[in-house]
């Protein structure tokens, strides 16, 4: 995984804790408003994927447990998963394409309502996702995958000779020839793996993309709406399809990339699709980021004009990410797929203890906070969820009284204590476990195996009803804690 250059170690500084009174009257303990939807507390448990779905993408009881341990935190909001809405095999993702999702998806919002005593309310992230496959053997690529061309055969002075010698001659050929030879995509798709774009429009199901994702994403709104789950949040972050057609790097020429109207088009009529099948009392909003933090990419004045449109469009709430992009990722190795935050970018999004100058918490308050202002100068009084880094009271309670927020999440350090914010609601605030930004977390997920911690995975590996990973090594879920 990418680290900045600068090598500087940090070590998590929660600062204070305070006392219950002073939680109590604390705005981050404060209720807030999203839509309809009233929150306790403007705490909130962004969407991590922790790979315990099965093949199928159904809820199972690895599903369950992981979120009754969210629930028994009562945060304000809990965001469900990045949840797929085509009906297609994605691995252990969980799926909200098709009715026969209802009744888990049914039994998780019951677990998470009975486990928060009614505390928390549920949202669900919708995503879609274009295709992307493993890097591929060199070998196998030239032989049987690449497409031979006119220009492979100017290029290489062969227009005699058969496709069989061409391949073959590819084939003996030292890396850097290939270089002259191959077009730029090509070789993405032999040293990265095939991916698609949302600018390949030469492919009917990828120019189509507008006139079937409205529809996709409404059917799953309809779903969550009708088991109970409290919200929806639409994904249109990183490196996924509809952040794709955000990006600067759109350039489809049908009047749906290009300027930024042109890139906002389509995420704004899914929504106007999803606001239609589910009413307007209904909570719905976007994660979508501040910054892509590449190089070409949309930067925050892009964002700013995002969060207006969204926002005059009738979200409900915006929650900010940054970052997380194939562009910069990592080469991966032969038979693994590239994975969105092994670069720069990812960083970004999920910045570790080694770090620069600024360090690993709060990247994103900075650029959180202008867009809300500029928001707010608008005269828009839309919620704005800001992550990253986040540990701690007395910054979350600073961004909220800085105006940087208005309502601040935390991703690996719910995932460290799931009960965190119960803590320190009771004034309990040193018994929370502490996230050490390791990124161990980071490394199971790019790997697809079990989301767990290092902090709790290997406690109490003999206590009643502990459930352990495949390997046996490791239990799934953190030790209950007892109020």
């Amino acid at each position: 995984m990418w680290k900045p250059p600068q090598r500087v170690k940090y070590e998590p500084n929660p600062g204070a804790w305070p006392s219950a009174a002073e939680a109590s009257e604390s705005l981050w303990f404060s209720p807030v408003d999203i839509g309809s939807l009233t929150l306790e507390h403007r705490t909130w448990v962004p969407a991590m994927v922790p790979w315990r779905s099965n093949e199928e993408g159904f809820v199972t009881d690895d599903v369950l447990d992981w979120y009754e341990g969210f629930a028994r935190g009562r945060p304000g909001g809990l965001v469900i998963e990045a949840t797929g809405i085509r009906d297609i095999p994605s691995g252990p993702l969980l799926r909200i394409g098709h009715d026969r999702f209802v009744p888990g998806l049914k039994e998780l919002v019951d677990t998470v309502h009975r486990a928060s005593d009614g505390h928390t309310k549920l949202f669900i992230q919708c995503i879609d996702f274009l295709a992307i496959r493993r890097r591929p053997d060199p070998i196998k690529f030239l032989e049987r995958f690449l497409k031979i061309t006119d220009d492979h055969r100017e290029k290489l002075n062969a227009a005699d000779w058969t496709e069989e010698d061409i391949r073959a001659h590819l084939v003996s050929l030292p890396d850097e020839s290939l270089d002259a030879i191959l077009t730029k995509r090509e070789l993405e798709d032999l040293r990265i793996g095939y991916r698609e774009r949302v600018t390949d429009t030469h492919l009917p199901h990828i120019a189509d993309l507008p006139e079937v994702l409205p529809v996709l994403f409404a059917d799953a709104a309809e779903r969550a709406r009708k088991v109970g789950i409290d919200g929806v949040e639409l994904h249109y972050a990183h490196a996924y399809t509809m952040a794709s057609f955000l990006s600067s790097k759109n350039t489809r020429s049908d009047g749906y990339g290009g300027a930024l109207n042109g890139r906002a088009r389509l995420p704004l009529e899914v929504f106007a699709a999803v606001r239609e099948r589910v009413g307007r009392d209904y909570p719905v909003g976007c994660r979508f980021l501040s910054d892509e933090c590449i190089d070409g990419g949309s930067s925050v004045e892009d964002a700013l004009y995002f969060g207006m449109a969204f926002a005059r469009a009738g979200m409900d709430f915006l929650s900010l990410s940054r970052g997380g992009k194939f562009d910069d990722a990592k080469q991966p190795s032969v038979g693994e797929a590239a994975y969105p935050y092994t670069g720069p970018s990812g960083y970004e999004c999920m910045p570790a203890y080694i770090s620069d100058d600024f360090g690993p918490f709060g990247r994103n308050i900075e650029p959180g906070g202008r867009i809300r202002r500029a928001l707010r100068e608008e005269g828009l009084e839309i919620p704005v969820v800001v992550t990253g880094g986040v540990h701690g009271f007395q910054l979350a309670e600073k961004m909220l009284r800085d105006g940087d927020a208005d309502l601040v999440g935390a991703a690996r350090q719910a995932l460290a204590d799931p009960e965190w914010f119960r803590k320190v609601h009771l004034g309990r605030g040193d018994e929370v476990r502490i996230c050490t930004y390791s990124n161990y977390c980071e490394g199971l997920d790019q790997k697809h195996k079990l989301v767990t911690c290092k902090l709790w995975d290997r406690l109490d590996l003999d206590a009643p009803g502990v459930k352990f990973s495949v390997d046996g090594k490791r239990r799934k879920t953190a030790p209950r804690w007892q109020p």
